[in-house]
């Protein structure tokens, strides 16, 4: 097989350096010049850095296209023009993976904390187990015993491109408009997310989805609380607990899981306790769907850290949504002004910080004890930071260093 890869952030590493492992002819490359190959050269795969790939495609016989590659990309609108196929990573995974049977989860809010809490359940059971995909590893990069289940996070990037992937059950959390920056429109990002049910043996939905499936809701009887915080967790919980049910795992384990799982980093994460005042990193949160399930998730008094890159959202309703015990907004990043506008049209209090350090400032000065500073942005990360999980870990850096 002769393969082009295109992008080099985590999971185009991982797919260029899995088929150069089996002896495939792979040629990688990635816009950005600056992009670290030196693991890539060393096991033989050419690398062409500062280029989008458009004299590349002779003789190749497949495209492993990367999360972070739209469609409309010239090179991928070249090979599909001249008939070769384009995969995603997640694709690829699959077939190198297979026939080792598939969980997937996908969603527009709380994919990594079912994914990794229905890994628990499994582990709870003694049952072999490999979490990966849009969470931890990319799929191309996971090891696993032959009779291992592989349940995989799924993201609408990497839905876009698969063929054969077929899940043994197939998760749908929720739905809301997302990355629209990218899709251009909610139907076009619904059908991306959809795919995730072609060729699926079994089905969990939202209850009143609309779909056909096994169907959940928050208020489910689980056999035991869930040791996560959030109306939406719980949600969260009965997903999980839907789908272990689906492959046989039984309520113990499922019981045990839930009252030991404490989350995944960057999601509703408390990071401390400080003067009475708990700052909680909700970094994943991306689009304003995703930040009203942290702000339901707890009934104190908030401030609020927005901003980052927008996504092509209309901020309007989400500012007039937004409750009274949200005491103030501190707004970072290149969304300043849309958002800005936004609050200031609601009537509701923000200030302007520019960074996450101007955030953590601001917020030490002014939040009384019994409040929660909630950073959990609405925006992606990119025009500050690499990615969302950087700019958690810069605020837990600026939080923990607070006297």
């Amino acid at each position: 097989m002769n393969a082009l890869v295109l992008g080099l952030a985590r999971s185009g590493q991982a797919a260029a350096l899995a088929l150069a492992a089996r002896g495939e002819r792979v040629v990688a490359v990635d816009r950005s010049a600056d992009v670290e190959t030196g693991r890539l050269e060393t096991a033989g795969v050419e690398v062409h850095r500062g280029s989008d790939g458009a004299s590349l495609l002779e003789g190749v016989e497949v495209v492993i296209k990367s999360p972070g590659v739209p469609n409309e990309a010239p090179i991928v609108a070249a090979a599909r023009e001249r008939g070769i196929p384009v995969w995603s990573e997640v694709e690829l995974g699959y077939r190198l993976l297979s026939p080792r049977p598939f969980v997937g989860v996908t969603g527009t809010k709380g994919k990594t904390t079912t994914t990794e809490l229905i890994g628990a359940m499994f582990r709870a059971a003694g049952r072999p187990v490999a979490v990966g995909g849009n969470v931890g590893l990319p799929l191309t990069a996971l090891s696993a015993p032959d009779d291992a289940w592989i349940v995989c996070e799924l993201s609408s990037f990497q839905l876009e491109d698969v063929h054969e992937l077929a899940l043994e059950v197939a998760v749908l959390l929720n739905l809301e408009p997302d990355h629209l920056d990218r899709h251009g429109t909610f139907e076009r990002y619904r059908a991306a997310k959809l795919r995730i049910f072609e060729r699926a043996q079994e089905r969990i939905v939202p209850r009143g989805s609309g779909f056909d499936g096994i169907e959940f809701a928050a208020d489910d009887e689980l056999p035991a609380e869930p040791r996560i915080p959030g109306a939406h967790n719980r949600a969260n919980a009965a997903a999980a607990a839907a789908t272990a049910r689906a492959v046989g795992i039984g309520d113990d384990a499922i019981a045990h899981a839930l009252t030991t799982f404490v989350g995944v980093p960057h999601r509703l994460e408390l990071i401390r306790e400080r003067n009475g005042v708990r700052w909680i990193n909700d970094s994943i949160a991306t689009n304003t769907f995703s930040v009203r399930r942290g702000i339901e998730a707890y009934d104190a008094p908030l401030r609020l850290i927005l901003g980052g890159r927008a996504k092509g959202e209309d901020f309007g309703e989400f500012a007039r949504w937004l409750p009274e015990r949200v005491r103030t907004s501190y707004l970072v990043g290149e969304a300043t002004d849309e958002l800005a506008e936004a609050l200031e049209a609601a009537g509701r209090p923000f200030e302007r910080v520019e960074t996450i350090a101007g955030a953590v400032a601001a917020a030490a000065r002014e939040a009384e004890p019994g409040e929660v500073v909630l950073l959990s942005p609405a925006c992606a990360s990119y025009d500050q930071f690499e990615n969302f999980e950087q700019r958690g870990e810069e605020f837990r850096r600026m939080v923990e260093a607070l006297p």
